[in-house]
């Protein structure tokens, strides 16, 4: 489904069609749930958020012009709501039990088969576990803004116009955070690949 096919569904949502907005959630609802994975570690809070993102578009809908794509408005909504929840989390503070062993099973970038296709040793399996473990271990360590940035831009896949809309800022910006992201990871990674200081890989 294209962003013309959005356009369309959003204009039956507004005529009133729900079923259309069905189809809205049922196509972002993964990735609207990676996304709040990546900025709230709590997995019994990511649905929640998720279902909040979404019925805070709904009411929001009506004022959806179309000045940027449908789901850059809502990851702007998810981001919102994902904050929402941090800043409320921290004034009452409840840690549960999935926070403190958040593994994700189905995140995408850490995520290793367990068979070993043609080819593959033990050991490049073990290897790229270690790096996928590395990488994630450098994202988390990010701070909120750069991390963030670097989720949207290499999990996402959007464009650095569309993370200066999602995240309010100049692109300038965006660029600067998403490089500096990218340093902070290259330094974690160096040691596992052998790296010569100065070169990022």
């Amino acid at each position: 489904m294209s962003a013309d096919a959005d356009a369309l569904l959003i204009e039956r949502v507004k005529r009133g069609d729900q079923k259309a907005f069905e189809l809205l959630v049922i196509k972002y609802q993964r990735k609207i749930e990676r996304l709040i994975a990546r900025m709230v570690r709590d997995a019994d809070l990511i649905q929640d958020i998720a279902q909040e993102t979404f019925i805070r578009a709904y009411r929001a809908l009506p004022q959806f012009r179309g000045e940027s794509a449908f789901y850059t408005w809502l990851y702007r909504i998810a981001v919102n709501t994902a904050k929402k929840a941090l800043v409320e989390l921290k004034r009452d503070p409840l840690v549960t039990e999935s926070a403190l062993s958040s593994v994700d099973d189905d995140d995408e970038t850490s995520r290793v088969e367990n068979e070993l296709s043609d080819g593959e040793t033990p050991e490049a399996v073990l290897s790229s576990k270690e790096i996928a473990a590395t990488v994630n271990a450098a994202i988390e360590a990010l701070s909120e803004d750069l991390r963030q940035a670097i989720t949207l831009r290499e999990i996402e896949g959007l464009s650095y116009d569309e993370i200066a809309d999602v995240m309010n800022c100049p692109i300038g910006t965006v660029r600067s955070r998403i490089f500096r992201a990218r340093e902070a990871i290259a330094e974690r990674l160096r040691p596992l690949l052998d790296t010569p200081d100065g070169k990022r890989w």
